[in-house]
């Protein structure tokens, strides 16, 4: 067993943040652990993770713990201690250019305005590595403070659209490392 992935949900720690658009990360890490039979309890790394096998690989699941803002410092020293590159650490994060329960999987690219992702490529010190978009939906009103959306929770019809959607990164983090991004850009983008 050679290959080592990271797959990462991003979030921020504590009771008050679980259910916030922000925490779409950390949701779709938690039932993809629970469908591999992974518990994510190891405290290292500035991060809660854990290890599984998976098809004769080693898939680490990662929740850094810095709070968003500064999650590339976990994802760093997971990485570098266990030698992972780049092309195969995959994070699955929230974004706000999507309807709530639309995927988009891509190769790779810059943050976007999305901060977790903007520490990630300044730490690992690279844009290459796979995502995992969930859709959150865009703020409601342009004079809304962004930090005030992707820190509120999701309407219950949003929270239904959310429910597939987080079972399906998960999923497509798996695709990427069976099938690579391309194929599994073209089954799961777009999908609801």
């Amino acid at each position: 067993m050679n290959e080592t992935w990271l797959i990462v949900g991003l979030g921020n720690p504590g009771r008050e943040y679980e259910k916030t658009r922000h925490n779409a990360g950390f949701r779709a890490i938690d039932i993809l652990a629970d469908s591999l039979g992974c518990k994510i309890d190891k405290a290292k790394f500035q991060g809660l993770y854990g290890q599984v096998n998976y098809k004769g690989k080693k898939l680490m699941l990662l929740k850094p713990q810095t709070y968003m803002n500064l999650s590339g410092r976990s994802v760093l020293q997971l990485s570098a201690y266990f030698n992972i590159p780049p092309a195969r650490i995959i994070v699955m994060y929230d974004d706000i250019s999507l309807v709530p329960g639309r995927l988009r999987v891509r190769a790779e690219g810059s943050a976007g305005g999305h901060n977790g992702i903007k520490s990630i490529i300044a730490e690992v010190g690279s844009q290459e590595f796979p995502r995992v978009k969930i859709g959150v939906g865009a703020k409601p009103r342009a004079e809304m403070e962004l930090a005030d959306w992707v820190l509120s929770t999701f309407s219950a019809n949003e929270e239904k659209a959310l429910k597939n959607a987080l079972e399906w990164a998960g999923e497509a983090a798996l695709c990427i490392i069976d099938r690579g991004i391309y194929e599994t850009a073209n089954r799961y983008n777009g999908k609801q």
